[in-house]
């Protein structure tokens, strides 16, 4: 959680997933009254965009900022530690010592800086005032993905204790917050004391009454879980309506070269179990993976047209060393994923507005956020028309319009 920090001098900037943020508040918080100043970048390595924007940054920072400790810590410097060792004033935390306090204060007890005198003159990150509060139940994965990078990163996958979560979960409603979205690296794969991730959820709801919507990252569609949570949203209403699956393809043959542990049928039934309830979904998509034939590339999209997810996070294919799949033959050209990104975009574009069309004249629960912007259940922008309501609450507005793949409303 974000920490009043009025003593220290210290600055977070994160790339990739919300969990990277979410860590980078929690050093944050953990460094405040041990180190005055200091600058923590926090990096992504899920892609080689990603690891090269992280490189870019901290070259960028450390100029900016002479004689200011930078710390590096997440997966591109766990990864790539030489990428920014020769970097001035820049210390490199290994993924698994970025929760350790002693890492940071033991980096730089030999600095060559003067770190009494450091003062920050140039960091224009500020950070996100978020309207709703991410808690983070595990870290690491115990999967084989022939892509993915992560792992092998983060490690294994690691549980957190109910009571950690609801520790966090009961400050978050103290702090002001409404909603609250549980995150990690494989959520579905939760498992401490016998409670599984829909074990977790019920149980905020029932002991956090001040939880007035809840929500998860990303699921794995192979989980069983899936289904549990399905019937909660449909027992609660506080169990939002939206599920984002971290589903990769929709090709069978793609989805077996993966690694992955699910297949299109058993994304169709979950589709259809939650079209019972009026769930919607949002998925993530790897563009051109080796050996995805225009035939192979087709059956994933037949499956976007089946199953009407509403948005798609799309990305081309990205070769990580030290990954199966960066060896694979079959590579697809780069030309060829990008278009595949932009045709499964436009496809769930298409499918969005069409959903949205739907909900015109309805009227629907949000959570504001800063100037009268806010999310509804299905995680839909919507801009507020009138008086100003305050961030975080939680209120019902009636769609009036749809503009810029947004609704417009007014207060109910």
């Amino acid at each position: 959680m974000q920490a009043e920090n009025n003593k220290n001098d210290i600055r977070t900037l994160s790339f990739g997933c919300r969990l990277n943020s979410l860590e980078s508040e929690k050093i944050q918080s953990m460094l405040s009254g041990l180190i005055n100043t200091a600058i923590i970048i926090n990096t992504c390595a899920v892609t080689a965009e990603g690891e090269r924007q992280s490189g870019q940054a901290v070259r960028k920072v450390a100029r900016e900022n002479p004689n200011v400790p930078l710390f590096v810590t997440g997966c591109a410097a766990t990864r790539n530690p030489a990428l920014f060792t020769e970097i001035p004033n820049t210390f490199v935390i290994h993924n698994r010592e970025k929760m350790r306090p002693e890492a940071y204060t033991d980096a730089i007890a030999g600095a060559p800086c003067d770190i009494n005198a450091a003062k920050i003159t140039c960091f224009n990150h500020r950070a996100q005032q978020m309207s709703k509060q991410f808690i983070q139940v595990q870290n690491g994965c115990n999967h084989r993905c022939a892509y993915c990078v992560t792992r092998l990163l983060r490690g294994p996958a690691v549980s957190f204790e109910y009571s950690t979560i609801l520790a966090d979960a009961n400050a978050a409603i103290k702090n002001g917050f409404s909603e609250i979205v549980l995150t990690g690296v494989d959520i579905a794969s939760y498992a401490a004391n016998g409670m599984l991730i829909s074990d977790v959820c019920r149980a905020l709801l029932r002991d956090v009454p001040g939880i007035e919507r809840l929500r998860l990252s990303s699921m794995d569609p192979a989980s069983p879980e899936i289904f549990k949570i399905i019937d909660l949203m449909e027992q609660d209403p506080r169990m939002m309506r939206h599920m984002h699956l971290s589903m990769q393809s929709g090709s069978d043959t793609i989805l077996g070269a993966m690694g992955r542990r699910h297949n299109a049928a058993l994304v169709r039934r979950i589709a259809a179990r939650g079209a019972q309830i009026g769930l919607t979904f949002s998925w993530d998509i790897i563009c051109g993976f080796p050996g995805e034939t225009d035939e192979l590339w087709r059956e994933t999209m037949q499956l976007v047209h089946d199953t009407r997810p509403i948005k798609v996070h799309a990305f081309p294919f990205s070769p990580r060393p030290g990954t199966p799949a960066a060896d694979m033959p079959n590579q697809v050209p780069r030309e060829i994923s990008k278009q595949r990104v932009k045709d499964i975009s436009d496809a769930a574009g298409r499918l969005r507005t069409e959903f949205m069309t739907t909900q015109v004249g309805k009227t629907v629960q949000v959570l504001v956020e800063q100037n009268n912007s806010a999310r509804d259940p299905h995680d839909i922008c919507v801009k507020i028309i009138g008086a100003k309501i305050p961030a975080r609450s939680v209120c019902n507005i009636v769609v009036t319009n749809i503009k810029d793949d947004a609704f417009v409303g007014t207060a109910g």
